[in-house]
């Protein structure tokens, strides 16, 4: 390891909590979709539809702020792994841990999205069966204004 100054030393301290608190910040978030994601699974279960929108709303705020994070962790990132080697191994302990626990959740949110895709394909294909099979029992009946009709009156008679 090479002599650093204080200022290049408080400087590398501050990115790696700068780091580690926007890792725990996505993990949090990461946390809270996979929770909305399960609840959207219920909600598709019971084909409940105004809830089912409103978790779809939070999933797409939730995934937005995931977005955001992700644009500002890049580069920390970058910066931490090109200056890894000199940080203390206690250091960066917690670093990895989190990353691995965000990995972990990252791995669950997508198979929660997988499943809950395949639910709502499914009772899409259900609800298509129930449309094509309703019969419409005007279909071949002709419309009673349509009619030409020898009773129909033809004339108008106007007594002033």
């Amino acid at each position: 390891m090479e002599n650093l100054s204080q200022e290049e030393l408080n400087e590398r301290i501050a990115v790696l909590r700068r780091f580690r608190t926007l890792l725990e910040q996505q993990r949090a978030k990461f946390a809270e979709y996979l929770n909305v994601l399960e609840c959207q699974e219920a909600k598709i279960s019971q084909e409940d539809t105004q809830s089912l929108m409103n978790h779809t709303e939070l999933e797409g705020q939730i995934v937005s702020s995931i977005s955001s994070l992700q644009k500002v962790i890049i580069p920390i990132r970058t910066m931490y792994e090109k200056e890894r080697s000199f940080y203390s191994p206690e250091d960066a302990v917690p670093v990895e841990t989190i990353q691995k626990e965000l990995d972990s959740l990252q791995q669950k949110v997508i198979a929660q999205n997988e499943r809950n895709r395949n639910l709502l394909k499914s009772h899409l294909s259900q609800i298509r069966q129930q449309i094509d099979s309703f019969k419409n029992p005007y279909r071949n009946a002709a419309s009673v204004y349509a009619r030409n009709s020898a009773s129909a009156g033809t004339r108008i008679a106007i007594e002033v």
